[in-house]
């Protein structure tokens, strides 16, 4: 829950994702909790971001018109170097939140 609240409030975080950890949210210790997980946690494998896509994007034509030239460049080059670690995802804030919430995804159906 404390991941689900920190993702809601994280500034990369989208618009469909906050409103699924609400509903989420809301559910919990209810009888609609166990659908509303589900929807949760589809949500999030939807939303988080690999880490080739980051790249792909912010390489092209849309990903500069998004962010701009010189930022566009420098996020394909920080995604190319976490990758080069082993990274996976995305690192901003709302990724690394929704990729610590997958890790332990099977705790949310105790």
């Amino acid at each position: 829950m404390e991941k689900t609240r920190a993702l809601i409030v994280a500034p990369t975080c989208s618009a469909e994702t906050k409103a699924a950890a609400q509903r989420w949210l809301g559910a919990v210790g209810t009888d609609g909790e166990l659908d509303e997980t589900k929807k949760y946690l589809e949500e999030l494998q939807a939303d988080i971001m690999p880490i080739d896509n980051l790249i792909a994007f912010a390489q092209s034509d849309k990903g500069v018109q998004y962010f701009g030239a010189q930022s566009a460049a420098q996020i394909a080059a920080h995604a190319q170097e976490i990758k080069a670690a082993g990274a996976q995802y995305c690192d901003c804030p709302a990724c690394a939140l929704v990729e610590e919430i997958l890790q332990k995804r099977d705790a949310l159906f105790q």
